[in-house]
């Protein structure tokens, strides 16, 4: 993989973030999400690759862009697969809170997992537990497993989850056993990736959440020696045929990280929106300029770069921000 796509991959995710964050705070969803997701594929035009988005918007007749099968690229170069969440919490966005992201994984052809739109429980960890958990087993006995390694006691845990219902049972049993619970209101991708920022506390993160967020998750990961798993959870029979239907013959089993982003090397590119716990949001400045905050990282290497980069933006981004 040329490592100079890792600087185009961070433009085309820091121009979707400036188009959505001028949405921050007004209560309109869907336009932030369509305006992250156009200057998205305008900016993808400029890289020097052919990729075919794997994970995106939703299918060709749901998504006018960034869909399934989507040929995105300046049709010359290497082949790539690509997973795309131009806006990662769109609610987040427009009621104005921390931790939406805009993120791009690529990898090389056949390696990321066309994952289905439906839910995936998923179990996320950072270097220090990667490989040394399982998904199979009974919460109670992930979290006494954790602190074991870690060297900590079981209140001294922070487990991060999504603030759903389905999670009810989860974040009863996380409080009868002492856990510190992070709960999410949403930022799916955001949460899983904290797992491997030490600065953030975050030990794990459970529960279930998007299949296509859990294989952008996987691919941060990959990049910075952590694990995720998962479970795809067909909530009728209609999905249990979609995911036969994508090459995965038992929806029911464990899917490592080998199933959900290959072998080949990935690089992985994330640009802050709102402020979160890794990556600060974008912010407006004199003179028509916003500053935005990026990471990109490669799993060859297992480099983590933060970038910070001023923007001078063009007369029709200064009259949306």
């Amino acid at each position: 993989m040329h490592r100079d796509l890792s600087l185009e991959i961070v433009r085309v995710t820091e121009a979707a973030a400036i188009a959505s964050s001028s949405w921050t705070g007004k209560g309109n969803k869907h336009d932030a999400d369509g305006a992250a997701t156009s200057a998205m594929r305008e900016y993808f035009s400029a890289v020097p690759f052919r990729g075919t988005v794997v994970i995106g918007e939703g299918e060709m007749d749901e998504a006018p862009m960034l869909y399934i099968g989507e040929e995105v690229g300046s049709g010359v170069g290497p082949e790539f697969d690509v997973a795309v969440d131009p806006l990662e919490g769109t609610d987040i966005v427009a009621s104005g809170r921390n931790n939406a992201l805009s993120v791009v994984a690529i990898a090389e052809k056949g390696n990321l997992l066309h994952a289905p739109d439906m839910y995936m429980a998923k179990l996320a960890v950072g270097p220090r537990l990667a490989g040394k958990l399982s998904l199979e087993d009974p919460l109670e006995v992930t979290i006494q497993k954790a602190a074991s390694l870690l060297h900590k006691e079981i209140s001294e845990l922070t487990v991060s989850i999504l603030d759903r219902n389905r999670h009810a049972e989860h974040i009863m049993i996380l409080r009868r056993l002492g856990v510190k619970i992070y709960l999410l209101s949403d930022g799916d991708v955001a949460g899983a990736m904290a797992v491997a920022f030490p600065e953030t506390g975050i030990d794990l993160h459970v529960g279930s959440g998007g299949a296509p967020e859990g294989v952008l998750a996987a691919a941060a990961l990959r990049c910075m020696g952590g694990e995720l798993q998962g479970r795809l959870l067909p909530e009728n029979e209609e999905e249990h045929l979609r995911c036969l239907a994508m090459g995965i013959s038992d929806p029911s089993r464990v899917l490592s990280m080998r199933d959900l982003v290959g072998d080949s090397d990935i690089i992985f590119a994330a640009t802050g929106v709102t402020s979160g716990d890794f990556l600060n949001g974008v912010k407006y400045g004199w003179g028509g300029r916003a500053q935005t905050h990026s990471v990109v990282m490669r799993a060859q290497t297992q480099t983590v770069r933060f970038i910070q980069c001023v923007h001078q933006l063009h007369e029709e981004q200064r009259g949306s921000a």
